[in-house]
């Protein structure tokens, strides 16, 4: 377990899959995580996901727990890595709609990029966002993160096609805030 000002990272639990399911089909949740067509997720379909982060499988995924009350409020992952060129990818969603805006998002992201760098001897960290998702935008700045490249017109969402922004950040960049 990691634990920052707000959050714990800890191991995602079987008992975390279905609070997440029913969470991750939330409607203002879905249209800022998936690339396709942000269809509900169905209960095998996180179940598969569940399996599918292992440290085997080099996707270390991650529970956010509040830690005020130990409640299960989202997930982050590192999903790729390109241990050659010691970069990192990762994904993070805050799917407890009550937490969204207050910080626990920054404060889980300060915490997950801490662990790649000072635990897994990465060098940079990066990440996609949707041009549309400003909260998450203003989140990744406010931990260092600077905007790399714009993908144009990637994704169709409510009628309207929006850009991708391409974000990373360096380990000399993180340990310098």
């Amino acid at each position: 377990m990691y634990d920052g000002k707000l959050i714990r990272l800890r191991e995602v639990r079987k008992s975390d899959v279905e609070l997440i399911w029913h969470r991750i089909n939330n409607p203002e949740v879905r249209k800022g995580i998936t690339l396709g067509i942000p269809y509900p997720f169905t209960e095998l379909d996180e179940e598969k996901w569940f399996q599918s982060h292992s440290a085997m499988n080099d996707i270390y995924g991650f529970a956010i727990e509040a830690l005020e009350n130990s409640e299960c409020i989202g997930s982050c992952s590192i999903n790729k890595i390109d241990w050659k060129n010691s970069i990192a990818e990762v994904g993070i969603a805050i799917l407890d709609t009550d937490y969204l805006s207050r910080g626990y998002g920054t404060d889980a992201m300060n915490t997950l990029i801490g662990f790649i760098f000072n635990q897994m001897n990465i060098n940079k960290v990066r990440l996609e966002v949707y041009s549309f998702n400003k909260r998450a935008i203003k989140s990744y700045k406010k931990c260092g993160f600077i905007i790399e490249g714009t993908l144009r017109n990637e994704i169709f969402r409510e009628g309207q096609y929006h850009d991708i922004i391409r974000m990373g950040i360096l380990r000399n960049e993180f340990n310098n805030l």
